[in-house]
C-alpha cells in the first residue's frame, strides 16, 4: 500500500492527506515503464482552429490494451508478493480494465478471472479472452458483479483488482498526467485546462493529482455522458451522488453508477468542474477524431473531445489538454458513428 505521507498535498493553507501523492505516481512510473507505452502529445491544425485554443490529445487508445486502464492494472498486479500470485486475479470491467488486468497478469505469469457484463462489446470481451483470461458473465441489471467477483476470489484464494478504488490503479492511472506535465513542460506550455472522462474516477483523480503537483492552477475537468454524470452532480453537491436512472448510453465504459469513495476524496478537492456530452455529440467526435485526425476513439474515449468540439468548455486562447481514453470499439458501431 503507498505510504499515507505521500498523499499529502498541500491545497491552499490546509494540507490535506489523500489516498495518493505525486510520490506515489513517480513510484509507478518506474514500476511500468518497461511494459507501458508513453503516448505523446498531438496537436492539430485542424482541430486547434476549429475552437479557438492550442489543443493537445493524449492519445490512450495508442496504450498497449488498447486503453489507459494497463497503466493502472499492472502497477496492482505487479505489487502482489509472490507468495500471493498462485491464486491469481480477478477484476470485474465492462472491459478496458479487464483487458489491462488480463494483459497485466499475462505478463507476470498469473491466471485472470474476469467478470464482465453479457452486453460488454464482443471485441472487448474476445480481446480480453486473448490475453488468456477466463471471462465470467454477469447481468448489468440483474447481477452485483463485485459480489460475483469476491465470491470468486474468496474461493481461489486470488486478489481482487478493483477498477479504481485502489490506491496503486489510480496511481498507476495518474502516470498519464504525469506524462502530461513532463510533455507540456518541455514544449514550454503551461497547460490552462485539462479534461479527462470518468467511470469510478480513478483516471481523472491519477492525472490530477500529477498535473496539479506541477501546475496548481491549471483546471482539471471531469467530462462524463449526457444523464450519467454522477461526478458532476457529485461536486455540485459536495458528496457523492449517483446519477438517476439513464438507460444506456454509447459510452459503454462510462456506465458507473456513483465516484468511488477513494476516487471521489481525491477529485472533490482537486477537480474544477463537469461537462457532459449526449450520445449524438460524442458520435460527431468519434467521426471527427477518425475523419480529420485520423485516431479510432471509442465512444467513451471521445467524451471530453466531444464536450471541446460541442462548446461546453471555454477555451478561447488558452491551452488545453483533452485525454483520449480509450480506442477498443465495436467494428459495426464505429462504422454506424463514421458513416
Amino acid at each position: 500500500m503507498p505510504r499515507a505521507s505521500s498523499g499529502a498535498i498541500t491545497l491552499g493553507m490546509t494540507e490535506q492527506l489523500l489516498p495518493i501523492g505525486p510520490a506515489d505516481i513517480d513510484a509507478a512510473a518506474r514500476v511500468i515503464a518497461p511494459f507501458a507505452i508513453r503516448t505523446p502529445l498531438l496537436s492539430f491544425p485542424v482541430l486547434n482552429e476549429r475552437v479557438g485554443a492550442k489543443v493537445f490529445l493524449k492519445p490512450e487508445m495508442l496504450q498497449r490494451t488498447g486503453s489507459f486502464k494497463f497503466r493502472g492494472a499492472f502497477n496492482k498486479v505487479a505489487s502482489i508478493p509472490q507468495d500471493k500470485r498462485a491464486g491469481g486475479v480477478v477484476a470485474f470491467s465492462s472491459g478496458n480494465h479487464a483487458q489491462g488486468v488480463a494483459a497485466a497478469a499475462k505478463i507476470l505469469d498469473m491466471q485472470a478471472t474476469i467478470v464482465m457484463p453479457a452486453d460488454a462489446p464482443l471485441s472487448k470481451r474476445e480481446r480480453t479472452k486473448s490475453y488468456g483470461a477466463e471471462v465470467v458473465l454477469y447481468d448489468r441489471d440483474r447481477d452485483d458483479r463485485e459480489a460475483i467477483s469476491r465470491g470468486i476470489a474468496e474461493k481461489r484464494g486470488a486478489t481482487l483488482v478493483r477498477p479504481y478504488d485502489d490506491p496503486f490503479v489510480i496511481a498507476g492511472q495518474g502516470t498519464a498526467g504525469r506524462e502530461i506535465a513532463e510533455d507540456m513542460a518541455a514544449l514550454g506550455l503551461s497547460p490552462d485546462i485539462v479534461v479527462a472522462p470518468a467511470s469510478g474516477g480513478g483516471l481523472i483523480a491519477g492525472v490530477a493529482t500529477a498535473v496539479k503537483a506541477r501546475y496548481p492552477r491549471a483546471e482539471i475537468v471531469v467530462a462524463e455522458p449526457e444523464a450519467f454524470d454522477d461526478h458532476g452532480i457529485s461536486l455540485t453537491a459536495g458528496h457523492r451522488e449517483p446519477h438517476g436512472p439513464a438507460g444506456r448510453t454509447i459510452c459503454d465504459a462510462l456506465m458507473a453508477l456513483i465516484p468511488g469513495e477513494m476516487t471521489f476524496a481525491i477529485n472533490s478537492k482537486l477537480l474544477a468542474r463537469g461537462v457532459t456530452a449526449s450520445d449524438k455529440e460524442v458520435g460527431a467526435a468519434v467521426a471527427f477524431a477518425y475523419r480529420e485526425l485520423k485516431l479510432v476513439v471509442e465512444p467513451g474515449g471521445a467524451v471530453g473531445l466531444a464536450a471541446l468540439l460541442a462548446g461546453r468548455l471555454d477555451v478561447a486562447g488558452k491551452n488545453v489538454v483533452i485525454v483520449l481514453s480509450g480506442g477498443n470499439v465495436d467494428a459495426d458501431l464505429f462504422a454506424e458513428l463514421v458513416a
